[in-house]
């Protein structure tokens, strides 16, 4: 995709996102959703998709550079462990506050406000290495696809029409993602609907 078409599928994702966090009921906030997640802290792991947009724009750049989402993803696969990815999104759904829908609104704002005024090559200071924004966006776009399809399931709603893009984006990814692992062949099996396949197949 060309740059306005990566930057618009981020965005109709975070928008899809929050039209899914609205959507939660005063009382499903400890609602379980996902693993070891209630709805607050999927709903806070997600939001992370936004706010490392932001600071990672703001780092210093260090490590070697990545070359792009694949490779991004590639970097990153297996060097945290799923306790610790818990955790930080518990943690950050707490943050959130008394009005978690608000909070949330509010970045979406801000980061749109943000990604108007940045140029495409912005250096971004991830976990990975840095990589231009317009590298960086699409694993978030990925991360906000994923984690909202979760959220509406966990809601038991329909995703809304503003993810989908997003999610037809994220299928490429992982596909391509998909095609550099050892388990590639047994991926493809796994899309094309074959039995018989271990239940722990991922691109992440």
């Amino acid at each position: 995709m060309d740059a306005q078409a990566v930057k618009a599928a981020y965005l109709a994702a975070a928008r899809g996102f929050l039209e899914l966090v609205e959507q939660v009921p005063g009382t499903a906030w400890t609602r379980p959703a996902l693993g070891a997640w209630d709805v607050r802290g999927l709903t806070g792991h997600a939001s992370r998709a936004l706010t490392t947009v932001e600071s990672y724009l703001g780092a210093p750049e260090t490590g070697r550079r990545v070359e792009g989402p694949v490779e991004y993803y590639l970097a990153v696969r297996g060097s945290t462990t799923p306790e610790s990815i818990a955790q930080r999104g518990r943690e950050t759904g707490a943050e959130l506050g008394a009005d978690p829908a608000g909070a949330v609104q509010e970045i979406v704002e801000r980061i749109t406000s943000l990604l108007r005024n940045t140029p495409e090559d912005a250096m971004v200071a991830t976990p990975a290495g840095t990589m231009t924004l317009l590298d960086y966006l699409p694993t978030r776009t990925f991360e906000l696809a994923v984690h909202g399809l979760d959220l509406a399931r966990a809601l038991g709603v329909e995703p809304p029409a503003s993810l989908l893009p997003a999610v037809a984006a994220s299928l490429e990814l992982a596909g391509a993602i998909g095609a550099r692992l050892p388990s590639a062949p047994e991926l493809l099996l796994l899309l094309t609907g074959r039995p018989g396949l271990p239940g722990t197949l991922s691109v992440v």
